[in-house]
């Protein structure tokens, strides 16, 4: 009886909670929710979990999860499926706990058919045991904040005694990342491959920036037939012959066109808006869970055709002119793509490059050293550093011989160069840097579309 109300007070709570904090502007409630309700309950998500009749799939990886896991939940909800997700990429216990106590009634219980739950690797120890999902998805394995998750083993073994705890679980691997796959075999768990059998990266994506290559089952040194970019590529050990499988999905017939890529899968033509090829990637590995969970996909193609790959995570502005292309980067197989997607961009351009050392970015920014920059010596018409490790960035840059002006001040450095720059500016940030500069350009913009107005206006005047 006390358990039963404890539980209600929990649910209750965590729920006022999430109001206050959006009525009040200071979030999404997307992660108090969860932790009021657990500071009443601490194990209010097993419970919750185990009054949820839908099925759940849970989306890890160093790269690609946050839009791997909307781009599932987009296309159950075009399916007409009622579907719970932690939308705001919050993936720790609180946020996940935060997204089943917002869609609960006070009594328990859930008017949903899915639930898509974004995972912290680090986290999902905690995590998966109190979901018990149906499928779990891992995108890649890479180095990625090494003060926090260590190197990439402790990670693995991390991730591998997560779904061990729960075996029914079916595994989907990308089976191109041999370090993903052979985890997912080790694990225990039904496993299911997805991979790409096509050359599409080109050599800026491929560079140097790898994780170990060597066969897990016998130590000899793996041999490629062609990387993609990191460690995952086509590939097989010359001593005990293990290859990589292959892929149970995949994507056929991989092109760029019309500012974004063509691809077939499993039959189904689709044109991506997307602007790089691991986007190809996160479709098909999306597929793959979507067919796991035996969940419609008739919806499929539209979905993907439609879909907003910003996610707060990038995204195009207009300042006095001039476009302004935010992007997020985390670790250097992410950098290195994203040097890899600017450079597709003929026009000319000035880069803005902001580190933080927060907490959320990783104190260590060691990782700079793994990018391969000297790209940009040739294709910037300017490089801006900025961020409270500006001047770590510089010395980065000198090394391949790159100019480069600091500049602590953010704004400013885009108010130049939107007056007397290309009128191309690429703005690539580390975590913390994020969400100020989306504020900061959103609202720069809103100036820059006011004062056009007022010319417009005057303009029009007798």
């Amino acid at each position: 009886m006390i358990l039963g109300i404890r539980r209600k007070l929990a649910m209750l709570c965590g729920k006022i909670a999430g109001i206050i904090v959006q009525k009040i502007g200071k979030g999404r409630g997307s992660v108090l929710p969860g932790h009021v309700a657990r500071l009443i309950e601490p194990d209010i998500l097993s419970y919750m979990v185990d009054r949820f009749h839908g099925k759940i799939v849970v989306t890890m990886g160093t790269n690609g999860k946050t839009t791997v896991n909307s781009m599932i939940y987009h296309v159950l909800e075009a399916e007409g499926k009622k579907v719970i997700a932690n939308r705001a990429g919050a993936n720790m216990l609180n946020g996940v706990t935060a997204a089943f106590v917002q869609a609960a009634s006070l009594g328990g219980q859930f008017d949903a058919d899915y639930a898509c739950i974004e995972v912290d690797e680090f986290a999902s120890t905690q995590i998966l045991p109190r979901l018990k999902p149906d499928c779990v998805l891992l995108t890649n394995l890479f180095r990625d904040q090494i003060d926090r998750f260590g190197e990439i083993d402790t990670i693995r073994e991390r991730i591998k005694a997560a779904v061990s705890s729960v075996p029914k679980a079916v595994f989907a691997s990308n089976c191109d990342d041999f370090i993903s796959y052979t985890l997912a075999l080790e694990s225990g768990n039904p496993v299911v491959a997805y991979g790409i059998n096509e050359q599409i990266f080109d050599g800026i994506s491929n560079s140097e920036v790898r994780e170990s290559t060597f066969c897990r089952f016998c130590g000899e040194k793996l041999e490629y037939d062609f990387f993609h970019y990191g460690q995952l590529g086509i590939y097989h050990c010359p001593s005990c012959n293990w290859k990589r499988p292959e892929p149970d999905y995949t994507a056929e017939g991989i092109s760029f066109q019309d500012a974004g890529y063509g691809f077939t899968i499993d039959g189904i033509p689709i044109h991506s808006k997307a602007s790089a090829p691991y986007s190809v990637y996160n479709t098909l590995s999306a597929y793959t869970a979507l067919r796991i969970l035996d969940a419609p996909t008739d919806k499929f193609r539209e979905t993907i055709e439609k879909f907003n790959y910003g996610n707060n995570r990038e995204g195009t502005y207009t300042v006095n002119g001039a476009r302004v292309h935010l992007h997020l980067v985390k670790n250097p197989v992410g950098f290195q793509q994203k040097i890899s997607m600017l450079m597709r961009d003929p026009k000319p351009k000035d880069i803005i490059i902001q580190i933080n050392d927060n907490f959320q970015d990783g104190t260590d920014i060691s990782w700079l050293w793994d990018v391969d920059f000297l790209y940009l010596k040739d294709a910037a018409a300017s490089v801006t550093v900025t961020g409270i490790r500006r001047l770590d960035m510089a010395l980065r840059l000198k090394y391949e011989d790159i100019a480069c002006e600091p500049e602590e001040d953010a704004e400013k450095a885009v108010r130049k160069l939107s007056e007397n720059g290309t009128g191309n500016i690429y703005m690539i940030v580390n975590y913390t840097g994020l969400f100020p500069a989306n504020q900061m350009l959103n609202r720069l913009q809103a100036a820059s579309e006011k004062i056009d107005r007022r010319h417009t206006e005057r303009k029009q005047k007798p």
